[in-house]
């Protein structure tokens, strides 16, 4: 049975660290989860589940291993220290990058997928093996977040990302209701020399602002998988527009 997170030691970073998320839009921490921590999520993730196991993109909410991840005092006290506040849970994602082509998420930035208001959206990208550019590693425009929300377009479906388009439902704070077309953003005017193609060793993560432009290639390596875990966090208080993650989960239990 997995050990609850709360009172556990925090990791902590520098003001200097907090200080290049700020002006840089990400920040690489190394050793954020145990060797055996990973293990333990990529032993469970290997056995069979339940038909309904799944819950979108909200399964930190139902499963045990996912809640162990979405709300580890290392992750979670970090992104504290960046947003100020206390951190809300909207969404959770196991990314499972097979070897030998397989598709990457075109370069976009999340506040084109979660709306909220006010923008203090937020992730952490956990690698669960070591990644680099071949095997398909996270990749980031280091900067990009201080130029604001940018233009994007649907990219197409290439050997390098995949593509897609899913209605959602939206709400505001008053209570009223529409349906919003989303897809498979690519930003424009990203010039291939501004993208820095990361290494991130198992156990490290990226945290990263929500508008910070980041993605990933195919996976090019022969026989080298990529996964990664990844948490969007917002501060307390903020809405979100999308109903299926606009119930927030708090990141203390």
């Amino acid at each position: 049975m997995l050990k609850g997170n709360q009172g556990a030691p925090t990791m902590l970073i520098s003001m200097d660290q907090i200080n290049q998320y700020h002006n840089d839009g990400f920040l690489i921490v190394e050793n954020l989860l145990t060797d055996q921590e990973v293990s333990d999520f990529l032993n469970h993730e290997s056995k069979p589940k339940p038909e309904d196991w799944q819950k979108g993109l909200r399964t930190h909410t139902a499963d045990p291993q996912w809640q162990y991840l979405a709300t580890h005092p290392n992750i979670t006290g970090i992104t504290r220290q960046l947003l100020n506040d206390d951190p809300q849970i909207v969404q959770s994602m196991y990314l499972n990058k097979k070897p030998d082509g397989g598709q990457g998420i075109a370069i976009h930035q999340d506040t084109l997928y979660i709306k909220n208001e006010p923008n203090t959206l937020m992730a952490c990208w956990v690698a669960m093996d070591d990644t680099d550019p071949e095997n398909g590693g996270l990749c980031v425009v280091p900067g990009s977040h201080l130029k604001g929300l940018q233009s994007a377009h649907k990219n197409l479906n290439s050997s390098e990302h995949a593509s897609w388009e899913t209605d959602y439902e939206m709400q505001d704070q008053n209570g009223q209701q529409w349906t919003e077309r989303l897809h498979s953003f690519e930003m424009e005017d990203v010039e291939p020399d501004e993208i820095l193609k990361l290494t991130v060793p198992r156990g490290g993560g990226v945290f990263f602002t929500g508008l910070t432009i980041h993605g990933s290639y195919a996976n090019r390596s022969l026989d080298r998988i990529r996964r990664a875990f990844a948490i969007h966090y917002v501060k307390n208080g903020t809405w979100v527009f999308r109903t299926d993650i606009q119930e927030l989960t708090p990141s203390l239990r």
